[in-house]
């Protein structure tokens, strides 16, 4: 098991960017595949992004494709998630994810969730 508290989140203007971190503790950080989700007001929990073990690996939401980028480093047992060109659709919560299992977009697979930060972003 690993635990996972997410920072980074706040209120920005469209077209500003901030960067999400996703600090884990317990477990063995490099065996997990990591993920982003996001949830708005209303609406179901979707995928943003993923990253394999090693980083070797992503995949994105078509919706934040070409904006935002998954990255980890596993000596400092982090991922994180920079988002740039933010729009207000972009407004959520935001969770980070670890998987003890295969590398994809299916919340299904993933086996442990941070408490999500808030992600705000203005017209």
């Amino acid at each position: 098991q690993v635990q996972l508290v997410e920072s980074g989140g706040g209120l920005v203007q469209a077209g500003g960017s901030l960067r999400l971190s996703c600090a884990a503790s317990g477990g063995t950080f490099s065996s997990y595949v990591m993920g982003w989700f996001r949830q708005a007001p209303g609406k179901e929990r979707e995928f943003v992004a993923t990253i394999t073990w090693r980083g070797g690996s992503t995949a994105y939401a078509d919706s934040v494709k070409g904006r935002f980028t998954i990255s980890r480093d596993n000596a400092k047992k982090t991922a994180y998630l920079r988002m740039n060109s933010l729009k207000p659709e972009d407004t959520a919560v935001y969770y980070c994810a670890a998987s003890n299992s295969y590398y994809g977009s299916n919340s299904a697979m993933y086996d442990n969730w941070g408490q999500g930060t808030q992600v705000t972003v203005a017209s």
